[in-house]
């Protein structure tokens, strides 16, 4: 199968049943395919096209007679990698987009439409594409960005016109893969030395400590330094995050909704492994990933277990110098990283947060006096953010918040979209 079929096949699959693009292709990469370069080359059509989806859509549609949506689920599929291949993968000679986008649909029992898309893909190669300027900014930044028309409307309420359109273009970049060094068996300078030994490019991150920016480095958690147990992967926004909770070594620290663990991982290495971690979340598969997460870091003062954090357990009120709320989400700051979440319906996340502010309510319980307690997202809905904040306070007087609610933008502070409020108990 050469890597357009395969991404083909990839696209197919996400479109028909919803899945995520990362899961989609992990389980290709976890097939057998041993060739990096192919692997990246189907990589990066599949995340390409999923992340660029209005605006081909929008292209194509300039050449047909009839709705986009109309056409046969596979024919749009290759009509989508050969206009996405046209107009942004400069490495890939036109002739090569549009033949091999005619292979698709012979090859995949969708004959009777090659002549359509050779047509399509040739008159898009000829013109390019001209991005429409109206006196509709919501719908030219929907096309330009590929972000639907609700959503963009959402961000411009939240963070203005300026913040959005700048937002949305940082998110069609590559995103960085950073990494928490694991303290309690390497440093920041050693592990930076041993990938570069075998070729692989690393710094240091400027935004918090102890922390790796990689340069294109594949295959990580396959490599020996990630089996060995030296880092982890984890964003810098939330390496801010666990930070905030001013750890020191013997607190015992409650992570309410924890799984996978990153956050506990870099907790317990900030504690130097002494102290205690409650580590939580609702289904018991999730909480073997901490159990394995811990393990292969070395870290043993991680008690994970399965927890409802929307409801009080007993056994924890009041004995928590630290507690950490990083609630389920419509992640909406990790578009740059999981572009098919764009494409959600939006309408959950009232109901969403109300569930925010159920976890926030039940996890209040748990802190010592003067303890504190922090809220966080990856998302950059005030909906789940600043008002779920607002309410809390509002209805526990016996709180107080420290500083200012922080937002992290990835195009400001070259992290996701992130979240965090900090409270202390009276």
């Amino acid at each position: 199968m050469n890597d357009r079929q395969t991404a083909f096949k990839i696209l197919n699959k996400i479109e028909k049943s919803k899945a995520y693009s990362n899961l989609a292709l992990d389980s290709y990469l976890q097939n057998g395919r041993e060739n990096i370069y192919s692997s990246a080359f189907v990589s990066y059509l599949v995340y390409g096209v999923t992340e660029r989806l209005i605006t081909l859509d929008y292209v194509i549609s300039l050449y047909l007679t009839k709705p986009v949506k109309k056409l046969k689920p596979e024919v749009l599929t290759a009509l989508r990698l050969g206009c996405f291949q046209l107009l942004f993968a400069d490495s890939v000679p036109d002739s090569a987009a549009v033949n091999e986008s005619v292979k698709l649909v012979k090859n995949n029992g969708c004959a009777f439409a090659s002549g359509l898309v050779n047509s399509v893909l040739r008159k898009i190669a000829q013109n390019g594409i001209t991005y429409p300027q109206t006196d509709d900014g919501i719908f030219d930044m929907s096309i330009r960005y590929s972000c639907p028309d609700s959503l963009v409307r959402r961000f411009v309420g939240d963070y203005g016109k300026d913040d959005t359109e700048e937002f949305l273009k940082h998110s069609l970049l590559k995103p960085k893969i950073c990494a928490r060094v694991n303290t309690l068996k390497t440093d920041t300078a050693s592990l930076i030395s041993r990938l570069s030994e075998k070729g692989v490019s690393a710094v240091s991150s400027d935004i918090v400590p102890d922390h790796i920016v990689f340069d294109g480095f594949t295959g990580i958690e396959n490599s020996a330094e990630f089996n060995e147990g030296l880092f982890h992967i984890q964003d810098l926004s939330s390496a801010v995050c666990v930070h905030s909770l001013e750890l020191k070594e013997g607190m015992t620290l409650v992570d309410a909704c924890s799984a996978p663990g990153g956050k506990s991982f870099t907790a317990a290495e900030i504690m130097n492994n002494k102290g205690i971690i409650y580590s939580f979340d609702i289904y018991e598969s999730r909480v073997g990933l901490i159990k394995e997460g811990a393990d292969r870091l070395g870290i043993d003062i991680i008690k994970a277990s399965v927890c409802d954090a929307s409801k009080v357990n007993e056994e924890l009120i009041g004995k928590a110098d630290r507690v950490l709320c990083d609630v389920p989400c419509s992640c909406l700051g990790t578009i740059g990283r999981k572009p098919e979440i764009k494409y959600k319906d939006f309408g959950f996340v009232d109901k969403l947060s109300q569930l925010q502010y159920n976890i926030l309510s039940s996890c209040a319980e748990y802190p010592k006096q003067d303890g504190l307690l922090v809220y966080s997202t990856c998302s950059l809905s005030k909906a789940e953010n600043e008002n779920v904040c607002d309410r809390f306070l509002d209805n526990n007087k016996n709180y107080v918040k420290v500083g200012e609610y922080r937002t992290l933008m990835p195009h400001k502070d070259g992290t996701d979209g992130f979240f965090t409020a900090k409270f202390r108990r009276k």
